[in-house]
């Protein structure tokens, strides 16, 4: 389980394959509550992208951030294919850490 404070490198998405949006915080239930909730304005709430599909704690913040900035740098099949190594399916990581399953179409939108 997730500790309160601990920096940590995240990446969201909209839905398989879909948008991708790479953040860090040092306290990852917190801030999935707020992106989920829509309390942050910006790309993730206009995008939808709201399920967490990778995660990574490191020892410090300044840690944290230089491997977020890395990530960013990294083409989208490195970031696909990170994600894919520990979430093939591309599951909601945060219903394991407590969190409600989201809507299906804010997850994604190809469901019927």
């Amino acid at each position: 389980m997730q500790r309160d404070f601990d920096p940590t490198v995240y990446i969201l998405a909209s839905h398989k394959n879909g948008t991708l949006y790479i953040g860090v915080t040092s306290n990852l239930v917190q801030r999935l509550h707020q992106h989920r909730s829509g309390l942050i304005e910006g790309f993730t709430k206009d995008y939808g992208v709201h399920r967490l599909v990778w995660f990574e704690s490191d020892g410090s913040m300044e840690e944290a951030i230089r491997r977020e900035k890395q990530i960013k740098k990294w083409n989208r099949q490195w970031k696909i294919d990170l994600i894919e190594q520990s979430n093939a399916e591309w599951r909601d990581l945060a219903l394991d850490l407590g969190f409600e399953p989201l809507d299906s179409r804010r997850i994604d939108k190809s469901v019927k």
